[in-house]
């Protein structure tokens, strides 16, 4: 719990009765590997800080998964559009090795609001930083080559390569896998000449 309080402190000062009314509505939970966190047209009702662990956003088909997203440890996740209106998630979210959760339920999150001004802005930067997200990856897949996506990703996030399944990444950056290996084996062929 105390790696949730330091990384709201280095956004935004905490006192000690501040950091308690956030504290004591917060509940932890762990999930093994590949457990669902929320299933396709359940409705979000938390709001998740990562204490360690990972999992990853997917739109479940018949045929084909498509992933959209992944948070870490040390990131907020929730099916953030559900948790704010209520309304069935149109996604569902999976860990993707053993994953620790401190949530917050929505009503939870409300009194902190009504009764501390430094809960406001912890709302507001874990929102911003969900946001924040989202963007850079819409403007990826309407800006970028397939590619330019792959090697995005590996400058900023290199332990994705390690940790996540290469259908997921392939997934993630809108190709098969098979596309994702051609791409792996030209940026290879590159390096070596």
């Amino acid at each position: 719990m105390e790696q949730i309080r330091h990384f709201f402190e280095a956004q935004v000062p905490l006192s000690d009765a501040d950091w308690n009314i956030f504290r004591e509505r917060l509940t932890s939970r762990v999930f093994t590997a590949k457990s669902c966190v929320l299933s396709l047209g359940q409705v979000e009702n938390h709001l998740s800080f990562i204490e360690r662990g990972m999992v990853r956003y997917f739109v479940p088909g018949d045929e084909h998964e498509m992933t959209f997203g992944f948070s870490f440890e040390g990131e907020f996740m929730s099916a953030y559009d559900s948790f704010l209106t209520k309304m069935p998630s149109g996604y569902s979210i999976e860990t993707l090795g053993e994953t620790k959760l401190w949530r917050i339920s929505y009503e939870g999150l409300q009194e902190v609001y009504r009764l501390s001004d430094a809960g406001e802005r912890i709302g507001r930067c874990a929102a911003e930083g969900l946001f924040l997200k989202k963007a850079k990856r819409e403007l990826a897949l309407l800006q970028q080559t397939a590619e330019e996506r792959y090697l995005d990703l590996f400058v900023d996030r290199p332990e994705l390569f390690q940790q996540i399944p290469l259908k997921y990444l392939a997934s993630y950056i809108g190709v098969t896998p098979q596309a994702l290996s051609r791409i792996r084996k030209r940026i290879v062929q590159r390096r070596v000449l």
